[in-house]
């Protein structure tokens, strides 16, 4: 540990350099911890900040956590329990991109009903749902 001093305006300034580098430094959590933080934030009706800020965790972290742990689910429905999944790799590779093929728009029929009052005057608009896009573009200049 450094002490510097100095005489200024007849005053002694002691001083001690830090020994560890400025800056904030990261915590590191075990598995065991991690598990048990996403186990109790993933039981129905509990807040996930709640759970973070009880166990002095950040909120996103805990959602992280929980995001990961999702990430390390197999494909069966006999799922591990919760508490077991958050160890594995963080290096898990994403599933790939599986395309789904789409059902056909059914016809559409029917009118967009828009409803706008101001003070006492009320004007009641129909438009086909076919012209959507034409109805969306004439509300947004409206309310410009």
């Amino acid at each position: 540990m450094l002490v510097s001093t100095s005489i200024l305006g007849g005053h002694v300034n002691t001083s001690e350099a830090p020994s560890l580098a400025p800056g904030r430094r990261r915590r590191a959590h075990s598995d065991e911890f991690k598990a048990d933080c996403v186990a109790a934030a993933v039981q129905p009706g509990v807040s996930t900040a709640a759970v973070a800020l009880s166990r002095g965790i950040n909120a996103n972290l805990l959602r992280r956590w929980i995001r990961e742990s999702q990430a390390c689910l197999p494909p069966s429905p006999a799922a591990p329990p919760v508490s077991t999944r958050v160890a594995c790799s963080e290096h898990t590779s994403a599933p790939a991109f599986v395309p789904l093929a789409m059902p056909a728009v059914p016809s559409q029929s029917g009118d967009i009903r828009i409803e706008l009052q101001r003070n006492a005057t009320t004007i009641t608009l129909s438009w086909p749902i076919a012209a959507a896009g034409d109805c969306a573009s004439w509300l947004r200049d409206l309310l410009r």
